[in-house]
């Protein structure tokens, strides 16, 4: 390491120090947010005694080994919600520009353009594989647990350690810019209802170059309704009442975590609703909820339900659906939970 990234390294040591001195529950992301400087360059640095390694590029290279380390936790998260998801990386498969994980437990969407610099964590003996998008801002964590491989963790890191490390060069990432309005709203329903897979959802945003919320205002309450802010919260409660098995989806500009089954444990802890089962943990920052919206998607196999959270820049915090599979109806449970909050009768 050079003299100009020891003396760099050392000034975010000696700064993060004193943040934490006053603000000690602060964890590394507030951290990094409250000095100005992204989580990467904390990690970098090895602030609060953190011990970290750069690897080798590209990330994909390293993910599709990620199955050999055995049982480990996921984590996925954006500004207000933390998806954590324990199991194995399995059915991997890493191109590009887009990869796809398929794992009964783990199951992800990744989008590689944005990812940036890989890092190797011994946090006081917590080891992980961090993934950074190019901004510096965590896309992915692998945490080893009790039941991980640890000779195949350190053979993972001895594999792609960067011999001569140097500091890595942030890029912002590009703006993504949609039209305000959508230019022909007939237009955008005719297709929407047209659609057979709720995976064309991506595509019909692109070829009218709107946003997800855009699009929710200008097609119709037969297709999405806004419920109130408490309505994620209810839906959860009401799933476990229930026990309707539901599907998760959590994601940041590189990538998108998914959970599938049962949810049990739920408990609220100030502005976070959690749940926290043995397997599957969500923390849902509901004041941050802007707008909450049931979606109702056709597709091949009948009309799909979601529950969709927005934060108040547009961005989605988290996305809700019945547990199903492509080829299977959606849940009748679910189905009924959805159209009981309803105001206003879906397209059935």
């Amino acid at each position: 390491m050079t003299q100009r990234i020891s003396t760099l390294a050392q000034q975010l040591r000696t700064q993060y120090d004193a943040l934490r001195q006053n603000h000690p529950e602060l964890r590394i992301r507030n951290a990094a947010h409250a000095l100005g400087v992204s989580e990467m360059e904390l990690v970098a640095a090895g602030v609060g005694g953190i011990h970290s390694t750069l690897l080798k590029q590209p990330p994909q290279d390293i993910f599709k080994e990620l199955g050999s380390l055995g049982q480990v936790m996921a984590l996925t998260r954006n500004d207000w919600c933390v998806h954590e998801r324990h199991g194995q990386y399995e059915d991997i498969h890493a191109g590009n520009k887009m990869g796809i994980v398929l794992g009964p437990d783990i199951d992800l969407r990744m989008f590689f353009e944005c990812w940036g610099s890989t890092w190797a964590v011994n946090d006081d003996g917590r080891r992980s594989l961090q993934f950074f998008d190019t901004a510096g801002t965590a896309v992915h964590k692998v945490f080893c647990t009790d039941d991980t491989d640890v000779n195949a963790y350190q053979a993972l890191v001895k594999k792609y350690t960067v011999a001569d490390p140097q500091w890595p060069v942030l890029r912002a990432l590009p703006p993504i810019e949609h039209n305000t309005e959508v230019s022909d709203p007939t237009a955008l329903r005719e297709r929407w209802l047209a659609a057979q897979d709720v995976h064309e959802t991506h595509g019909i945003l692109k070829k009218f170059n709107v946003s997800r919320l855009t699009a929710l205002h200008a097609l119709g309450s037969d297709l999405a309704q806004e419920l109130d802010g408490e309505t994620a919260e209810r839906m959860l409660a009401d799933a476990v009442a229930q026990q309707i098995s539901i599907m998760c989806f959590v994601g940041n500009r590189g990538m998108v975590q998914i959970h599938s089954g049962p949810v049990q444990k739920l408990l609220r802890t100030g502005p976070w609703f959690n749940i926290l089962d043995p397997h599957f943990n969500l923390h849902l920052d509901t004041t941050a909820i802007t707008q909450t919206w049931i979606v109702n998607r056709p597709s091949s196999d009948g009309w799909i339900t979601s529950l969709e959270c927005y934060a108040a820049n547009g961005d989605l915090i988290a996305q809700f659906f019945g547990a199903r599979k492509p080829g299977i109806p959606e849940l009748t449970e679910w189905r009924r939970l959805m159209t009981g909050y309803c105001p206003a009768p879906l397209a059935a």
